[in-house]
Order: C-alpha cells, then sequence, then structure tokens
C-alpha cells in the first residue's frame, strides 16, 4: 500500500497567504504553522512528524519553510527519513530518504546553507532599506496602535458611513490598517462598545 503524501506549510504571520505554497500538489493531508521561522514552538509541525508513518512523503515547499536554520533543518530531515519517510523540497527539486549517497548529504547542507544565507541577506537589505527611509525622512515605523477607545468611535464612525479615507486621516493610520480593524470587529462576536466619556466634574464654581 503506498503511503500518504503529507505537505507541511509554514508563513510567518497571520496575516501572509498560504495559497501560493504547495500549490497544485496533490496531498492527502496539510499541516500549517503561521510562525516566524526563529519561533521554537511550531505546534503542527511536530503533528506532523507524529502523524506520518514509514513509506509516507513529506512535502515542503523550500528548505527554509521546513527549518529555523541549518542544523534544524538537518535534524528534522535526519529525524523524519529514520522513520521511513521521504522528505521533498518542491523549490530545490531535491528529495531525502535516509538512503542518501554523500553526495546526497552534501547537497542537504549545502542547499540549507544557501538558504540560510540568502535569510541573512534578505533581513541585511531589509534593515538597509530602513535606514535609507530613515535619512529620507520616509520611515514611519510600525502601524501605529489605536486605544480601545479610538478603536470604537472609529467602528462607530465607520459604521455610520463617514469615508474610509478620511477616517484613515484623522486616526494617522493607513487604509490597510483601517479595514484590519474593521475586518477584527467582524468577525468578533464582542458587542460593539460606545468610547468611554469624562465623568462630569462635580465642582461648584463659584
Amino acid at each position: 500500500m503506498a503511503g500518504q503524501h503529507v505537505g507541511y506549510i509554514r508563513v510567518s504571520s497571520v496575516d501572509q497567504s498560504t495559497a501560493r505554497q504547495l500549490e497544485g500538489v496533490a496531498l492527502d493531508r496539510t499541516f500549517t504553522d503561521k510562525a516566524s521561522g526563529k519561533d521554537v514552538r511550531r505546534p503542527e509541525l511536530e503533528a506532523m512528524v507524529g502523524f506520518v508513518r514509514d513509506g509516507d512523503t513529506v512535502v515542503v515547499h523550500s528548505m527554509d519553510r521546513l527549518a529555523r536554520n541549518l542544523d534544524d533543518l538537518r535534524g528534522i530531515v535526519r529525524k523524519l527519513t529514520a522513520k521511513g519517510i521521504e522528505v521533498h523540497f518542491v523549490k530545490e527539486q531535491l528529495s531525502f530518504t535516509g538512503e542518501d549517497s554523500a553526495m546526497g548529504t552534501l547537497l542537504l547542507s549545502v542547499m540549507g546553507a544557501f538558504a540560510e544565507f540568502e535569510r541573512s541577506l534578505i533581513r541585511e537589505r531589509q534593515r538597509e532599506g530602513i535606514e535609507l527611509a530613515r535619512r529620507r525622512g520616509a520611515y514611519r515605523g510600525r502601524r501605529r496602535s489605536l486605544s480601545e477607545d479610538q478603536v470604537a468611535e472609529l467602528l462607530q464612525r465607520a459604521e455610520s458611513g463617514v469615508p474610509k479615507a478620511a477616517l484613515a486621516r484623522e486616526f494617522g493610520i493607513s487604509r490597510e490598517t483601517l479595514y484590519q480593524y474593521l475586518r477584527a470587529a467582524s468577525s468578533s462576536s464582542v458587542p460593539l462598545r460606545r468610547p468611554s466619556t469624562p465623568a462630569p466634574s462635580s465642582a461648584v464654581s463659584v
């Protein structure tokens, strides 16, 4: 009996789409983690390792989606292949079974090192881009977070028909951030809270 083809997908945040990973690949089951590559705890990866059996094939989009670094990559691949599981990386077009030649083992190390190096270059380019934007005065940092009262007011005014662009300008946030607040409110079962107003003063003027 042929084993199952099991996909593993990891995206770096809950906002990142998983649609492009393993698109068009026939899979019996898929495990998806939404966590940074630096995150040690990846529950779906752990669940996948516990689920697969001898004869199964684990399919991953690329090496950097499976592991945090080169040592992590080699450790996960060894753990899986020791159970009789084949590990296939789509982007690199490489498969590992535990019975690989010395050349296959070398390829795993070399390609994994390249993936780790590529991530470090991307982070470096991001830091350089942020620094250049700061010098131009164009970098605004992370999106502004609103207080609970501001969010309540924003939602009420959006519901009353105030244009989204005007609200974004007034609250100092991007349109995308505004829509994130609206989506969060629509998916929440918590009733809309009115913004709090200061209590009237009890002082008597004379």
